[in-house]
């Protein structure tokens, strides 16, 4: 007689099989490697508040926020610095610029910590007592803004332009000044400011 016995149910269910072998592929391997050590530890919300100081025109300021949290809504929301303005908030436009250290960023794309431990200067704090600072008194002196929504970071960037030495002429000027948008178009009015205040700046 023939043997049939290759034909009987082995106890081997294939489809059972492919679909416990895809079900476990959609589990991450770190996943599966936490369910399966119960020391390991928990996964940290990423929404939990975090501590972080921030040094903010000469001081320290400690907050309590959300680790997501950009640089521009901690002045804006935690520390009621409205100067920097946020118009895009895209890092698109420049309103929101600010000085960090000596070099100038959106501060609506800069994260909050990673600011954490250098010098974040804003548009309040550049004025000492009653005394403009010369990028100020420059920009009030040419008419170099009408609506003033772009103005505090037209003057972060500006000052940041003279800086980094890109002052040197109108062309340099305007093209290292193109980051910062202004709709009313007051751009040769900045050049102006940029040109008044930058020996001042650089003299010290």
């Amino acid at each position: 007689m023939p043997d049939n016995s290759s034909s009987r149910p082995s106890g081997f269910d294939r489809r059972a099989f492919m679909a416990g072998a895809a079900g476990s592929a959609l589990v991450p391997m770190t996943a599966r490697a936490a369910a399966q050590d119960p020391r390991a530890p928990a996964a940290q919300d990423p929404s939990a508040p975090v501590d972080v100081t921030l040094h903010v025109n000469g001081k320290d300021r400690r907050l309590r926020i959300d680790a997501r949290t950009t640089v521009l809504d901690a002045l804006r929301e935690h520390m009621g610095l409205t100067g920097s303005k946020k118009g895009c908030d895209h890092g698109q436009c420049g309103a929101c610029t600010v000085l960090i250290g000596d070099r100038r960023v959106v501060s609506c794309l800069t994260l909050a910590l990673a600011a954490e431990g250098q010098e974040i200067t804003t548009i309040e704090g550049l004025a000492t007592d009653d005394r403009l600072h010369p990028m100020q008194q420059a920009f009030v002196d040419n008419d170099a803004f009408q609506c003033g929504y772009c103005t505090p970071g037209q003057i972060m960037s500006a000052i940041a332009c003279v800086k980094e030495g890109h002052a040197g002429s109108e062309a340099d000027i305007r093209e290292y000044m193109s980051g910062n948008i202004c709709r009313c178009a007051a751009y040769p009015n900045i050049v102006a400011a940029v040109k008044q205040a930058a020996p001042e700046i650089l003299k010290g």
